[in-house]
């Protein structure tokens, strides 16, 4: 894919699908204010995130990929179950969430944070988490 793909992703009645393979066009099951698709292929995933304050990516985990985490602007934080844990990564600072570990991906504070979120090598898929 040569071109950014942004996606509004503030609308949907939260009725998604509660797995999303890589190769299907289907909307996440969460609600945040922009992503763009910055490259997509059979086992990769690169996204830009925009967070507005509140907003989150509800508790899930993956089967195969790793979520490579690299905060852009604010602060995203990340938490983990298994081992438990949360973490504020700041401009410049990353983080590795290695399948299966189930967590979430919430904007705390007062501004908008913006993150790329890289996902492989893998199948990608979305299993949400009670």
């Amino acid at each position: 894919m040569s071109t950014r793909q942004k996606r509004d992703y503030t609308g949907g009645s939260g009725s998604e699908a509660r797995e999303t393979a890589l190769s299907e066009a289907q909307r996440p099951p969460y609600r945040v204010k922009q992503v763009t698709v910055v490259v997509k292929t059979e086992d990769v995933l690169a996204r830009e995130y925009l967070l507005d304050p509140g907003e989150f990516i509800m508790w899930h985990h993956h089967t195969l990929v790793s979520d490579h985490f690299y905060a852009l602007e604010g602060a995203v934080r990340i938490e983990t179950r298994g081992p438990a844990g949360s973490r504020d990564l700041h401009p410049g600072e990353t983080m590795i969430v290695a399948p299966p570990t189930p967590h979430r991906v919430s904007n705390a504070t007062a501004r908008p944070c913006r993150f790329l979120l890289i996902q492989g090598v893998g199948r990608y898929d979305f299993i949400k988490e009670a």
